[in-house]
């Protein structure tokens, strides 16, 4: 049983562009996909109208279907490898801001209402958390966030790590070995802010 497609009229609420061929042609293309068609035993393939040279050339309804899927398949997968990029800058940006006292970078990437908890159960709003780091109450000689893993849901970013660190405690050198969980929220203006910290011992 064989396909062969008939040209559908364009819909009143999309007119075919005028300017360069590659234009006309894309959107006669997009048409073919609503063109309705009848089974016969002449063809085996849908014909879309060649505006290049008033031919009709093959092209089978499958492998357009799945060109389109494929390309929004994998616009979708891109962007969320792009998110998942920025998620993880800033948590590198926070985490060196923490290490070298960068007072204007850690106001920047906490929220206002941010919930920074620590793994001894003492539990600081933004002011605190930072003014710590600023008065050297919370400071280090070395600090990494390792084995992480960052889940995404819309505009929210779940962030898992292993706080690795050489606090300073005083003259006192004491390392720390934690687990972090971190969770962040992306603003209208593409930025991503921390808005909630819990770390807890393993």
């Amino acid at each position: 049983m064989k396909l062969v497609a008939r040209e559908q009229a364009p819909s009143p609420h999309y007119q075919e562009p005028l300017g360069p061929a590659p234009g006309r042609f894309a959107y006669r293309l997009f048409q073919s996909c609503l063109t309705s068609c009848t089974m016969t035993d002449e063809s085996n393939i849908a014909r879309v109208p060649d505006t290049y040279n008033n031919k009709e050339i093959p092209m089978k309804r499958t492998t357009l279907a799945i060109g389109f899927l494929c390309l929004f398949g994998g616009y979708a997968a891109t962007a969320a490898a792009s998110a998942e990029q920025d998620v993880a800058q800033a948590v590198d940006h926070l985490t060196q801001a923490m290490l070298h006292k960068d007072i204007p970078q850690l106001q920047a990437l906490a929220a206002e209402n941010l919930t920074y908890g620590h793994s001894s159960g003492n539990i600081q709003d933004k002011k605190a958390f930072i003014t710590d780091i600023e008065t050297g109450k919370s400071a280090f000689k070395t600090l990494e966030m390792k084995n992480q893993k960052i889940t995404l849901s819309g505009d929210t970013a779940l962030v898992r790590n292993h706080f690795s660190a050489q606090a300073i405690k005083g003259t006192d050198i004491v390392p720390t070995e934690i687990e972090n969980f971190q969770i962040w929220q992306k603003q209208k203006n593409g930025k991503w802010l921390l808005i909630g910290r819990q770390a807890f011992k393993f």
